[in-house]
């Protein structure tokens, strides 16, 4: 006999754009924003009964409605206005997941100043939130910024690993390091400045994976989490997910060339794959 197991539901990718009118200035802001309910919607499955369900197209047009009157600044913010909008307005819903990510488009700047309305974006990273709360609690909030792509050309070393009889990698002491990174933390202390934080937390990693003399992408991610963690007190861990996107010395010999690590083949698959979680 079959029974319902766990199950959600919610609309995804609902995506949006949003101008926010200064004096002398505009912000813009570009979201995509997934919503997952949890809830008494078992007749839904199991007997094609839709009185407790709310459309995922109302879903929709509540991220736009809300987001016409919100003040949030962040999309930590957001996230939490939306899901308490629909855990106050559904006493069906038990729990509210609320996902959004935002591009890094930021202001132009032209002679040397901020352009008061026009942006560039930033880079292929996105800023990530992940709001949950169930009716009658607190909000679990996870921050984070996801295809966060760097590289540098030296200071990174990968020697003295196990060698056996399918071993044909051979030891590098100057490589190329190059990664798409993705990080999340959990926050130790309730409603800080997310972006503040987030601002203090990129900068820290980016400036320890410039300096930092690698042995590993498992000593850099270390030592990475490890000044993230320093610089944001507000957080309790930190998950770092850092692939190795490989740039592999090219074979000019059969051209009679040499190639003193001057020429490199990219390629990103097969491709090492290293994540971590560092906590206090």
């Amino acid at each position: 006999m079959a029974k319902l197991g766990e199950n959600r539901y919610g609309k995804s990718r609902v995506r949006l754009s949003r101008i926010t009118r200064h004096g002398d200035r505009h912000d813009f802001n570009e979201w995509t924003v997934q919503v997952l309910l949890e809830g008494d919607f078992e007749t839904s499955f199991t007997e094609a009964d839709n009185s407790k369900l709310l459309p995922t197209d109302t879903m929709k047009n509540t991220v736009y409605s809300l987001a016409r009157a919100s003040n949030a600044e962040t999309i930590e913010a957001f996230a939490m206005e939306l899901g308490d909008y629909l855990l106050a307005n559904n006493p069906q819903v038990s729990g509210a997941c609320v996902e959004v990510e935002e591009k890094a488009w930021e202001r132009m700047i032209v002679d040397g100043a901020p352009e008061a309305t026009t942006f560039k974006l930033g880079g292929p990273e996105v800023q990530t939130a992940h709001a949950v709360r169930d009716q009658g609690r607190e909000w679990s909030v996870r921050s984070g910024v996801d295809g966060l792509v760097i590289l540098k050309t030296t200071k990174s070393a990968f020697t003295g690993y196990i060698k056996d009889k399918l071993t044909t990698l051979k030891p590098a002491t100057d490589r190329i390091f190059g990664t798409r990174a993705t990080a999340t933390w959990d926050y130790a202390a309730s409603a800080p400045d997310y972006a503040q934080v987030r601002s203090r937390i990129v900068a820290a990693m980016l400036k320890e994976f410039a300096a930092h003399h690698s042995m590993s992408v498992q000593h850099t991610l270390f030592d990475m989490g490890k000044v993230a963690l320093t610089a944001a007190p507000e957080i309790s861990r930190i998950k770092l997910t850092m692939p190795n996107l490989h740039h592999l010395l090219a074979d000019l010999s059969p051209f009679g060339q040499d190639n003193p690590n001057h020429i490199f083949v990219p390629i990103d698959e097969p491709h090492g794959y290293i994540e971590a979680t560092i906590e206090r």
